[in-house]
C-alpha cells in the first residue's frame, strides 16, 4: 500500500502581490488568491481525496476552504507551515529570497532552517503512513514544505529543489503528485 499525495500551494496573498516573504506572518489571500482557490475546485473536479490537510496559517486554510469546504474534511496542521524566517518574516522578498539557499542548515535569526522544515515534513509523512495507508491525500501549504517533499520523496538535493522549483521555472500546475 501507499499514501498518494497531491500537493497544492495556497492562492496568491496580499504579501505576494507586494513582494513580501510572509514566512510565519499570518497574512490572508488577495482577491486574486480567492479567485485562484475557487477556480481550483473546477480544475480538480476529477480528482478524489479521502481527506485534505493544510497548513494552519490563514492563507492555506482559506485556500483549502474556498476549494473544498463541504466536499472534504479539512484538517489544519502546523507541521505544514512555511519556513519560519524569524526576524525576516514579512520582509521584502528581495531580502529574504537570496538568503534562502544559505539557510538550508543554518537557521534564520530567531527562526528555522530548511532542514528544520524537512524534519517537520518527515514527521508529518510518518503520521500519514501510520494513519492513512492506501488513502489519497490533498495538502495545501507553502513553498518550503513542497521543497522538503522534493528532497524527501523525489531524492533531490536542496540545491536541485530550489533550482527546479516551479516558481523559478514559471511552471505552476493544479497539483503535484507524490507517493509514500
Amino acid at each position: 500500500m501507499a499514501v498518494k499525495i497531491t500537493y497544492f500551494v495556497h492562492g496568491t496573498t496580499t504579501d505576494n502581490e507586494q513582494h513580501i516573504s510572509s514566512g510565519w506572518d499570518d497574512v490572508g489571500l488577495s482577491e486574486l488568491g480567492k479567485k485562484q482557490s475557487i477556480d481550483l475546485k473546477d480544475q480538480t473536479k476529477n480528482k478524489k481525496f479521502d481527506i485534505v490537510f493544510c497548513s494552519d496559517l490563514k492563507r492555506a486554510v482559506q485556500s483549502a476552504e474556498l476549494t473544498w469546504k463541504g466536499i472534504y474534511t479539512i484538517i489544519p496542521d502546523s507541521r505544514l507551515r512555511e519556513c519560519n524566517y524569524g526576524d525576516f518574516n514579512a520582509k521584502p522578498s528581495s531580502i529574504v529570497e537570496p538568503m534562502q539557499e544559505k539557510m538550508i542548515s543554518k537557521r534564520f535569526p530567531n527562526g528555522e532552517s530548511y532542514e528544520d522544515v524537512k524534519n517537520r515534513i518527515a514527521e508529518f509523512l510518518e503520521f500519514l503512513k501510520t494513519n492513512y495507508d492506501g488513502k489519497s491525500i490533498a495538502i495545501v501549504a507553502h513553498k518550503a514544505p513542497q521543497l522538503a517533499l522534493d528532497v524527501l520523496l523525489k531524492g533531490k538535493t536542496w540545491k536541485q529543489a530550489f533550482t527546479e522549483d516551479w516558481r523559478n521555472t514559471h511552471s505552476w500546475q493544479p497539483g503535484w503528485d507524490y507517493k509514500i
